[in-house]
């Protein structure tokens, strides 16, 4: 027989900005609280035209970052007001269920 899995509901703070801000962010994001986050390179294309990608200072990162709506409010706000103003960056937040609630 198989195991009922309950999901839990947190959300999903997703930040793509330049390379070259990944030690700032993160160093404020770590401040916030969240247990953790992923760094992946990020390309597209958006209001500033085609990302390459390649690796190095001209590129893209996403951070993302799963948390309690508590935290994801305080991170999407203090990094939007510390960065979104000088530098390329997209902010979004989506709701996202998890099945190991005590690791966020």
């Amino acid at each position: 027989m198989m195991e009922k899995i309950s999901f839990h509901r947190r959300r999903l703070v997703t930040v793509i900005t330049e390379a070259t801000l990944e030690n700032a962010i993160l160093a404020d994001i770590d401040a916030l609280g969240p247990s953790g986050y992923t760094v992946t390179e990020a390309r597209g294309k958006g209001s500033r035209g085609i990302q390459s990608g390649s690796w190095g200072v001209s590129s893209n990162i996403r951070i993302e970052i799963v948390c309690d709506e508590a935290v994801a409010g305080k991170i999407a706000a203090a990094v939007h007001a510390k960065y979104a103003p000088h530098y390329g960056m997209v902010i979004y937040l989506s709701d996202v269920e998890v099945l190991r609630a005590d690791r966020y």
